[in-house]
């Protein structure tokens, strides 16, 4: 008898081992001296108000109370560090091997991109090989020669909207006629035709096919109309209480769907690769019996067979003999997956936000549309010339055209500081002990926060003060300490972007602040992609170039021939799962959406002009949006 109760004691020793540890880290934890907001629930912290903290304010808040650094509280009450200080934030995300994600982040993670062997998930010596292997299908000359993809789509789904208008009106053509579109479902369909095409060589016609599986998959995969629930906290510590999940099956057949689907890719681009590896093989023979035959040089040769789309440079690392260059198929399987999701859903809801943005600033709008109008008239005025034949028809010169154009860039700068597509990220420190340095002369405005210590030699330091009125200079640390960076909150923080930081005003670009050069961002300053400083570890966007030339693109095609506006009445939230959504706030029903009023754009529309802003009609989405919401 004995010894089966104290078989049963170890048994559930061993069940709550991690939660054991977890209770002895918090209880050890240097973050415990820090300030922060009082904790509603013992079990579940703070986490309930940061499930809507996009929409309340909530960390603003905190900062003007606590200070940019301080901790709030987590499963358990343990201690999360969370700060807004740009040299602190450089610390850690410079060193980004030393400060991973955490372990129950990248769970989440793997089960949104069908396992833990894509970049996205991967840490350490692991990540850097493959960021390695990677980087190749993201320089800027091959990323320049996949714009034509973005035109074609972007044209497409123009096209698409302008059809649906004018289905709208028993006039076709008339400017006034308007339709409500959910422009987040239709440009989630474009930018994954994009991927597959720029990315895999896949046509997924996700435009026109009203049952594309891969859509609907992610639709599952990335919907986020959902409350805050103790369960999914509970999930996330005790893993073996996911298989009670809500969405267990149909997560399990997205994923399903994306790993078929992988598995084609990479059998159809393997049998590509190896005939054209027989085929170069037979030419370099001949070459060599005829060397001065140029048409035949083995450069051309090689240049073909070591493409650098996506696919290519995947299957070619799979082949490779160089155990520094190979990845498994796992791996490639998990790179598809990986790229497949974000290469699509981060774009389409930077989009999203932005038209919403345009939407709400009618005058912005106009003056977009007034430059990219501009820049229309100069590409048809170059092409009419005789110097430019030959070149009318790459789009090339227009492309570059639209990247120099500031107004645009100014737009895209700005909607991407004000609505960040992945708006947190989380960290933990790896480090047995670590000092995390903050910025001299930073300070808050409270005096549990940071203060100015006297000024020496022009200088001065920032500290803080702890809980135990202990003056402070770095952030202490230990391992398996959990950090959060807001990324939204840092890109909207008045400290660095001034008293209307909130606001959507692209003319900050013109003279942007000192203070913002402070974030230590990877683009214009912004926390949007990651960090630009990489000292232990590379984990920014590394397809935020191509990211940015399809934006602009698609906001030429779109803006230059159409007008969005949305009813003054409709409130539009944000929820996160990975990925920063929308929502109407009456009709959580429906899920993510984003409807708009598109009508034909004006030639000469006036920047007052309130055109169909009330209208009241049906929201236009795609047959295959309307999915159950988990």
């Amino acid at each position: 008898m004995y010894l089966l109760i104290l078989l049963l004691i170890l048994l559930l020793l061993l069940l709550l081992r991690d939660f054991l540890l977890l209770l002895l880290r918090q209880l050890c934890s240097p973050l415990r001296r820090l300030p922060g907001p009082p904790s509603p629930s013992f079990f579940m912290g703070n986490l309930e108000q940061m499930h809507d903290m996009e929409n309340n304010n909530l960390i603003a808040n905190w900062v003007s109370s606590y200070g940019n650094t301080f901790v709030y509280r987590g499963f358990i009450g343990g201690c999360r560090l969370m700060t807004t200080d740009p040299v602190a934030i450089a610390h850690i995300l410079g060193n980004a091997y030393h400060y991973p994600k955490p372990d129950f982040v990248r769970d989440s993670l793997a089960s949104m991109t069908a396992g833990h062997n894509g970049l996205l998930v991967v840490e350490g010596a692991d990540h850097k090989r493959q960021r390695k292997i990677l980087t190749p299908a993201f320089s800027a000359a091959h990323i320049k020669s996949l714009s034509p993809i973005f035109w074609d789509k972007a044209t497409e789904l123009r096209d698409i909207w302008l059809t649906e208008v004018d289905s709208a009106s028993v006039d076709p053509g008339r400017e006034d006629s308007v339709s409500r579109i959910d422009v987040l479902v239709w440009l989630g369909r474009a930018t994954l035709d994009i991927i597959g095409l720029a990315g895999f060589g896949y046509t997924f016609n996700a435009l026109t096919d009203d049952s594309n599986e891969l859509a609907r998959a992610f639709s599952v995969i990335f919907s986020t109309a959902r409350k805050f629930r103790v369960m999914t906290i509970l999930q996330a510590w005790f893993p073996f209480l996911r298989r009670f999940r809500r969405n267990n099956a149909a997560m399990a057949q997205a994923q399903q769907t994306m790993r078929r689907i992988g598995l084609e890719l990479i059998d159809e681009k393997r049998q590509t690769i190896m005939l054209e590896r027989d085929s170069y093989l037979h030419e370099s023979t001949k070459v060599v019996s005829a060397l001065q035959d140029h048409t035949n040089s083995p450069s051309q040769g090689v240049k073909e067979l070591h493409g650098r789309d996506l696919l290519s440079v995947l299957i070619h690392s799979n082949l490779s003999s160089d155990a520094s260059q190979r990845m498994s198929e796992e791996e490639v399987l998990g790179q598809i997956a990986t790229f497949l999701a974000a290469g699509h859903e981060t774009t389409s809801s930077a989009m999203t936000w932005c038209l919403y943005a345009l939407a709400n600033n009618r005058p912005v709008q106009e003056k977009l549309r007034e430059a990219l109008r501009r820049a229309e008239v100069a590409d048809d005025e170059r092409q009419s010339s005789p110097s430019s034949e030959g070149d009318a028809n790459n789009g090339g010169d227009l492309t570059e055209r639209i990247a120099r154009c500031a107004y645009l860039d100014w737009v895209v700068r700005e909607s991407l500081r004000v609505h960040a597509p992945v708006t947190n990220t989380m960290r933990v420190c790896m480090r047995d002990e670590d000092e995390i340095p903050v910025q001299s002369g930073m300070q808050s405005g409270s005096s549990t926060g940071y203060d100015k210590e006297g000024v020496t030699g022009g200088k001065s330091k920032s500290t803080f003060v702890d809980v135990h009125g202990n003056r402070r200079s770095s952030i202490p640390v230990r391992k398996w300490d959990i950090i959060s960076v807001p990324i939204q909150a840092i890109n909207k923080s008045e400290a660095f972007w001034g008293e209307d930081a909130k606001l959507f005003r692209p003319e900050r670009w013109a003279t942007p602040p000192q203070d913002a050069r402070a974030i230590p961002g990877l683009y214009s300053n912004t926390l949007t992609f990651l960090n630009g400083n990489p000292l232990g570890g590379n984990r920014a966007c590394i397809g935020y170039k191509f990211a940015l030339i399809e934006i602009k693109i698609f906001l030429y095609v779109l803006v230059k021939d159409l007008d969005f506006s949305i009813d003054p009445s409709m409130v539009i939230e944000k929820k996160v799962n990975v990925v920063t959504r929308p929502f109407v706030k009456s009709e959580p029903h429906l899920g993510n959406q984003m409807p708009l009023n598109v009508s034909r754009a004006s030639s000469s529309a006036s920047v007052l002009d309130p055109r169909a802003q009330s209208v009241k009609t049906p929201t236009i989405s795609p047959p295959s949006a309307s999915l159950p919401v988990f």
